[in-house]
């Protein structure tokens, strides 16, 4: 590593650290390797004598505990620097693909493929159009340096745009669906965007709003607004022209933006390090969204750290599938690194429920996910492999228990005859037979599914841990560690320590383990909430660490767990204070029939409730044989009213309270009754953020009725356990 000229991370004075030295080459794919501890060996160390009252030590990354890491190479600094080093090495190569519709045979094509040169052309083409746009018909000054809002789906309009603000020194702003039309106009406003990139079908929602948007001027549509197939008088362009002229907004197709950007080419503009590259805005579980400020630096320190702990294809170029929002900081990281190192970047075709068709058709390397989409992947897996019946059933529960014994016994699961056997074929059916690494992050991943994928792919099955405020990395598993239960230890982009919280009893002090608010600082934390300096002040403190609100545990090894939330706990009516997450982790991972778990206590009251959504393939058969009558688990209307009556009910509760038993969870700890529905909270009700974790003032408040009628009825069980009274 080189120390080689002054920077600064927020709170902390300190040099620019990079992996490879000034004079060495720029890194291609295969010069650098991925952190790797020894089995049993230190995965992140405390940094001696930085313990301070109320505090735990400073962790750092056991591989890199001399410095905190800001880049791969000295020349990369900023996205801008690391797509051209994307384009010098590999500009014939595969850089963005996307499938098209063939009417004829009513099927999608192929991945049609744009080169990296060809990309490289097309953002400077548009970059040139857009600043043209700005000055004559948004009036623009020239030396201001503004915003582009973005919305759409994932497509290769999204990234070429992305690009070309990078290259004229822009930053995005990033709208998605789920934000709901008087977010967007909030954040519109808040960021004064002259100009939104937008995917057709999300313009007329602009537009319905426009006349309370001020600062917007031009709306691009990444489609075209006339077809050959529009009827005469009636193409997209005619029918949205008169509502755009009486908005006072000047509409333009994305293809005529890069015509316009070809006749009036500008020289780039690159961003300095310390430039905003985007305001992401994070709803979270209450109030406004926040416009986390990300800089370049912060965008190459969180590329770097991932480069430098998610192992990739060692002898071919990567390829990507890019279905998680782009508008979300956890699939933009993906996007980052792999635009910088040469990587295929394809892009789901529609709705998420085709998402198998493209994993076949583009068969990835690494596979970035989330825990919703993975439990789904282990049901449908599950269902062909360890509960088939007959032969192939047998073979697959007799493969799978030998790779989860010997993960337990601190080996990899990797089994040379069962990975002939059984893996190798898993792999091929589900398109994952080139996948050498799969990341889950955004929400946690029951262990059960983590260790039965692990087994089933054969691969690096990692859990990370990040936030938008950290550039969606933090902490991730290391390659060779298969114990579940973790995050793993910090990357080299980000120092950790632990703040006690003493009121809900975790000390940095507690053994065998110190727990507590899990504080952040590093190169990979983000600058500021935009125009929100008191926000900001409350998240990141005088020192530079930044408080993530989530409540951590720290093992000998130096992982990191994340085991709860600060300030989601409630003190029940006889004064026990209960902390619901881990709680609802306990019950989602022992009971197959639900995949939502909600617990809630009502401060006067003295137990707990919940509610659960239902697994339609696991509660279908459950119920069907406890009602003596079949029921299909595509029959929604069947299984809602089984859900409701009292005897389903009653033997759900039994099941979670066995599954409580077995965790040693106090008497107050346990739910006393419940209710079951199907796909509680979801984006479309607003009880889920887009990271997929649950909104919990909006859910008691949504489910109050609900919940009122639980406690009326008192608990489902009167003769419950002796230890589930205590």
């Amino acid at each position: 590593m080189s120390t080689i000229s002054e920077f600064s991370v927020t709170g902390v004075p300190r040099k620019l650290v990079s992996t490879f030295p000034q004079d060495h080459p720029v890194p291609k794919k295969g010069d650098f390797s991925v952190n790797r501890a020894s089995y049993g060996k230190p995965q992140g160390v405390p940094l001696p004598g930085s313990e301070q009252p109320g505090l735990s030590a400073i962790y750092r990354n056991a591989q890199h505990p001399e410095a905190l890491i800001d880049t791969i190479h000295p020349s990369i600094l900023t996205l801008y620097d690391g797509f051209a080093n994307g384009v010098r090495n590999h500009a014939d190569a595969d850089c963005l693909g996307h499938r098209e519709y063939i009417p004829e045979y009513k099927t999608w094509s192929p991945y049609i493929w744009e080169s990296y040169a060809r990309v490289a052309e097309r953002r400077t083409d548009l970059g040139s159009g857009l600043l043209k746009l700005a000055r004559e018909v948004a009036g623009v000054e020239k030396p201001d340096k503004f915003g582009v809002a973005l919305f759409s789906p994932n497509r290769p309009e999204w990234v070429i745009t992305d690009l070309a603000l990078h290259a004229y020194n822009l930053y995005g702003v990033t709208l998605y669906d789920s934000l709901g039309p008087d977010s967007s106009e909030y954040i519109l406003n808040l960021t004064e965007v002259p100009i939104l990139v937008a995917s057709l079908s999300n313009i007329p929602e602009i537009l319905t709003m426009k006349h309370k948007l001020p600062h917007l001027k031009v709306i691009v549509s990444m489609d075209d607004l006339e077809s050959p197939i529009d009827p005469p008088g009636n193409s997209r362009r005619s029918l949205l022209s008169a509502w755009t002229r009486a908005q006072k907004v000047a509409l333009y197709s994305f293809t005529e933006v890069e015509r316009i950007g070809r006749d009036a080419l500008a020289p780039h503009n690159p961003p300095a390090p310390t430039d905003i590259m985007t305001i992401n805005f994070t709803s979270g579980t209450t109030g406004v969204p926040k416009g986390v400020v990300i800089t370049h630096a912060t965008a190459v320190a969180g590329m770097t750290s991932a480069l430098l702990h998610l192992e990739t294809s060692p002898k071919r170029n990567d390829v990507l599938l890019s279905y998680l929002p782009l508008a979300h900081i956890y699939e933009r990281i993906s996007l980052c690194q792999a635009i910088s190192f040469g990587a295929a970047y394809g892009f789901l075709h529609g709705p998420v429920l085709e998402l198998i068709d493209d994993i076949k058709t583009l068969r990835p390397t690494v596979f970035t996910s989330v825990p919703r989409l993975l439990n789904r992947i282990e049901e449908a897996l599950r269902a062909k492999t360890v509960k088939a019946p007959g032969l192939a059933g047998m073979l697959s529960r007799r493969a799978l228990q030998a790779k989860l014994d010997d993960m337990a016994n601190g080996g990899t699961g990797r089994i040379a005859l069962w990975d002939v056997l059984w893996s190798r074929k898993i792999r091929k059916n589900a398109g994952f037979d080139r996948l050498v690494t799969a990341v889950s992050g955004a929400a946690p991943i029951s262990d059960t599914t983590l260790q039965f994928l692990r087994a089933a792919f054969a691969c690096n099955m990692i859990q990370g841990y990040g936030l938008t405020e950290s550039f969606a990395i933090g902490l991730v598993g290391e390659p060779d560690d298969k114990k579940p239960g973790h995050c793993g230890p910090p990357v080299v982009g980000v120092e950790v320590r632990l703040k006690d919280v003493p009121a809900m009893k975790y000390l940095s002090t507690d053994k065998p383990c110190p727990r507590g608010e899990l504080l952040m600082r590093g190169p990979i934390i983000f600058k500021e909430y935009y125009k929100e300096p008191t926000k900001t002040a409350e998240a990141i403190d005088e020192e530079g660490w930044f408080h993530t609100g989530d409540v951590a545990k720290i093992d000998e090894l130096g992982r990191v767990s994340i085991i709860d939330r600060v300030k989601n706990f409630f003190k029940l009516a006889q004064g026990e204070y209960v902390a619901p997450e881990p709680i609802e982790n306990i019950y989602l991972a022992g009971c197959e029939l639900v995949s939502q778990v909600f617990v809630h206590g009502d401060s006067v009251q003295t137990y707990l409730v919940s509610i659960l959504g239902i697994n339609p393939d696991t509660f279908a058969p459950f119920v069907s044989k406890l009602l003596n009558r079949s029921i299909s688990p595509s029959d929604l209307h069947e299984l809602s009213s089984a859900a409701g009556e009292r005897k389903v009910r009653e033997a759900v509760l039994r099941d979670l309270d066995s599954i409580a038993s077995q965790a040693s969870l106090h008497g107050y700890e346990r739910v006393k009754n419940l209710v079951l529905k199907i796909d509680p909270f979801n984006i479309e009700n607003d009880l889920l953020t887009p990271s997929l974790k649950v909104k919990r003032p909006q859910t008691v408040e949504y489910y109050r009725a609900d919940i009122d009628k639980m406690y009326a009825e008192g608990e489902l069980i009167k003769n419950g356990s002796p230890r589930a009274m205590l």
